[in-house]
């Protein structure tokens, strides 16, 4: 549907003649084009009706319901009253709702309710009676958890919603169904306490969604990010994401804002910190020691995954002031290849087996990864393009990156490695003191909506990050993070 027609259809009602109003409808709707978009002429009590619907989306068990309910009416029954009560009586599951123009008739066909026009009437029966298809909730492949839950988020809205609200059985707990999208129409669900969240930062992002422009949203939750948080130059996410529901229940306990993309198994946790981005859910799942324990282990790997190449870079390329102890640390051959150039296209090397693993079918990407950690990296090395010490610290910051929980963070370090090695290589260790300033400088200036981005470090609340540090056992987990201004500050 253009924009001239879809004006055209916002601004006119439902004519009382069914006949002009199947003409419209089936010209913007493309039925006879469209295989799957389903009109059906019918006749109760001697009255025309016209019923459409999207092959796929509805019930026909439910569908069958509807028409054989119908059929007992009599003429003088004909009314939308009659009509509306019948069908909540014998379809007490399904929503029913009067709609008065054509594009509201539109809209809910394309998103799958059943839409019914009667002639004569200037009002068209909205029966919803969907059954989305859809994939079983199972475990999400990047947060696994040794003990935990195994079901996980999954395309549906629905489905999505209702895994959270088995959780959190709280009737503050509100979720507000937006639309964005002139052509899509996609559903966005605001999730959040009512009596917990700040309602600032909902109206905050109510806004911000209801300002976005656009003709659809194919990409999700990713292009809904975009929209809002704008600095989409900077790598570093300004949203959390997680396709577990009790994960997102624990945010939602917190106060943050939770946001539902149909057609999504993500979900976006906001506001989120730096900190957010290097909890896992495993943490939880153990005794506390054990938990911070696993958390130390991650965050020595990410540091690892940032300063390991550029510090050995800096400690390779002057041997001459390293004490005998760390003589080791060296290259032991030299090589005609500048490091920097080794280190450049090993980086562009694991990317690309990143991303052919990803593209190859299971069954072949394990071999995939032993002809190319094995045979390619061991040619290689033979033929002199890399040196021992390349493949070994390269494949720790990698691991290391991989530790990190969340798959954007991760990819935004891998860049700041990239930049921390250049500016190595451009100013020896003055150059590299540099850039871990501006690295810092960013940091400090970033904030997610109304929170920054290094909080609870700076500014500085000390027992908000003790537990980020320590994990701290849930019964001392008393008060809500100060940085979301919650309504109700106290959890117990």
């Amino acid at each position: 549907m253009n924009r001239e027609q879809n004006q055209k259809l916002t601004q006119q009602n439902i004519s009382t003649d069914l006949a002009a109003n199947v003409e419209l409808l089936n010209e913007v709707l493309g039925v006879g084009s469209n295989y799957d978009v389903i009109y059906r002429p019918l006749k109760f009590a001697k009255k025309p009706f016209a019923m459409y619907f999207i092959n796929g989306f509805i019930d026909s068990h439910t569908l069958d319901l509807v028409n054989a309910h119908l059929s007992e009416l009599k003429p003088e029954q004909l009314t939308h009253d009659t009509i509306v009560k019948m069908l909540k009586t014998y379809l007490c599951h399904s929503q029913v709702e009067l709609v008065e123009k054509l594009s509201d008739v539109v809209d809910n066909v394309l998103t799958g309710p059943l839409v019914m026009l009667m002639d004569g009437s200037e009002r068209a029966f909205v029966i919803d009676v969907r059954h989305y298809p859809g994939r079983s909730p199972e475990e999400p492949d990047i947060e696994r958890v040794v003990r935990g839950a195994r079901d996980g988020f999954t395309e549906n809205i629905v489905v999505n919603t209702v895994l959270t609200r088995r959780r959190l059985r709280d009737p503050s707990l509100r979720f507000e169904v937006l639309h964005v999208g002139q052509r899509s129409k996609t559903d966005v669900v605001l999730a959040y306490l009512k009596d917990v969240a700040d309602p600032d930062l909902v109206h905050l992002l109510k806004d911000r969604i209801d300002r976005i422009s656009i003709d659809g949203l194919p990409m999700a939750e990713k292009s809904l990010e975009e929209f809002i948080f704008k600095r989409n130059w900077n790598p570093y996410p300004l949203a959390r994401y997680t396709e577990r529901p009790d994960v997102a229940a624990v945010h939602l306990l917190e106060g943050h804002v939770l946001m539902y993309v149909d057609t999504s198994p993500s979900v976006m946790i906001t506001p989120a910190t730096l900190f957010h981005h290097v909890q896992h859910a495993e943490e939880y799942r153990q005794k506390p020691i054990v938990g911070a324990y696993l958390r130390w282990v991650r965050f020595f790997a990410m540091l690892l995954s940032l300063f390991l190449l550029p510090a050995w870079y800096l400690l390779a390329s002057h041997p001459g002031g390293l004490p005998a102890s760390l003589s080791f640390v060296g290259i032991e051959k030299p090589t005609p290849i500048p490091l920097m150039a080794q280190f450049l296209l090993a980086e562009v090397g694991a990317d690309v087996l990143r991303l052919a693993s990803i593209h190859t079918p299971s069954p072949l990407a394990s071999a995939l990864g032993l002809v190319s950690a094995i045979l390619i990296g061991q040619v290689a090395v033979t033929v002199g393009l890399f040196v021992n010490e390349v493949i070994l610290y390269l494949a720790i910051a990698v691991i290391g990156q991989f530790a990190t929980p969340s798959y954007e963070f991760g990819l935004a370090n891998k860049l700041v490695r990239i930049f921390f090695l250049l500016c190595a290589w451009a100013g020896g260790w003055l150059g590299f003191v540099f850039g871990v300033a501006l690295w810092i400088a960013l940091l400090l200036s970033m904030r997610s909506l109304n929170v920054p981005y290094l909080w609870p470090l700076i500014p500085f609340n000390g027992s908000a990050l003790l537990d980020v540090l320590v994990r701290s056992p849930i019964p001392m987990q008393k008060n809500r993070p100060s940085a979301l201004s919650p309504q109700d500050v106290t959890r117990q």
